[in-house]
């Protein structure tokens, strides 16, 4: 027997995500984002969704690029955080200890002590009703080398802790299961 809900947005888990975005260095902001997803693989692109009257909002709409960073269980307080104060009252980079770090191809900044960051040039904004989607190019991705296997050069998602967004509460990824494929993979005699 299931249980009926209204219509809603149940998929989680989710990654828990600090965006930061803003041109230049006194209008620097991180959002807190989850509704977020990998929608092409070449050319790399995914999106962000965010609300137009968060402040953040028009940093991105104006500047045009903006840094998913990965949080982990050490920025679990921080993203936390970023999510419910605003930018227009608080510069959450110096409230969080966080450092705000650049690359030539975008103007936002990026979090040195985020595990993994991923530079976005927004390509376009669909209004969706609570939300506007930013369907993003992914432009590069900078990964902390100690979070890197240097025989294979992946990197380690279990050795960064990274957390998730769970209806409400975070968490940390539990332990690996399988890998792709590895319920058609012949087995060794």
């Amino acid at each position: 027997m299931k249980t009926i809900f209204k219509p809603g947005t149940m998929i989680y888990p989710l990654p828990a995500l600090m965006i930061s975005c803003g041109s230049i260095d006194t209008q620097y902001n991180i959002i807190t984002v989850s509704w977020t997803g990998t929608i092409c693989s070449d050319p790399a692109m995914c999106y962000i969704s965010v609300r137009p009257s968060r402040f953040s909002h028009h940093l991105i709409e104006e500047g045009k690029d903006f840094f998913i960073n990965l949080t982990n269980e050490n920025l679990a307080f921080a993203c936390d955080w970023c999510g419910v104060k605003s930018g227009k009252d608080v510069d959450k980079f110096k409230t969080m200890h966080l450092t705000p770090q650049h690359i030539s191809e975008i103007k936002a900044p990026y979090i040195e002590q985020s595990p993994l960051s991923i530079a976005c040039k927004v390509k376009d904004i669909v209004a969706l009703g609570s939300h506007d989607m930013f369907i993003s190019e992914v432009i590069t991705v900078l990964a902390d080398e100690q979070y890197m296997d240097k025989q294979t050069g992946s990197f380690l998602l279990d050795k960064a802790k990274l957390i998730a967004y769970n209806h409400g509460h975070y968490y940390s990824l539990g332990k690996k299961i399988g890998k792709f494929g590895w319920s058609v993979q012949k087995k060794k005699k």
